[in-house]
């Protein structure tokens, strides 16, 4: 088997620049996409698809910066056992009472609570 090249290649590179003044010359008054797209000798379709990129990369939202100054932060002393908060758990536990009864809780749930309850629906 055997392979030739017959030309150049026909794809071409666009920067951003160039694509930013055809679209721009797409949008000027009485422009016509397909009338730039033939004088450039591109697809109209390519300059429509330029078009809506620019359009989206317009609505997006540009960084803001602002000013930040930062200092030293004073050493904070170990909070004493009696005032640490208690880390909230996270999740919940199910419990099947049979019956086609079911009792959901947190995980952060009282302990003494909670056996009250089921002590109570266990004499149902």
């Amino acid at each position: 088997m055997r392979a030739d090249i017959l030309g150049l290649e026909r794809r071409r590179r666009w920067s951003l620049d160039e694509k930013a003044r055809l679209v721009a010359e797409t949008l000027a008054p009485g422009a016509s996409v397909s009338e730039v797209a033939r004088r450039h000798d591109l697809a109209p379709s390519l300059l429509f698809a330029w078009r809506r990129l620019a359009r989206v990369r317009a609505s997006e939202p540009h960084p803001v910066f602002l000013p930040v100054q930062v200092t030293a932060e004073p050493a904070a002393a170990k909070p004493s056992p009696a005032r640490r908060r208690r880390r909230k758990a996270t999740g919940s536990i199910e419990i099947d009472l049979g019956s086609g009864r079911r009792l959901t809780v947190g995980a952060d749930v009282d302990a003494a609570a909670l056996a009250r309850v089921l002590d109570v629906l266990e004499r149902r």
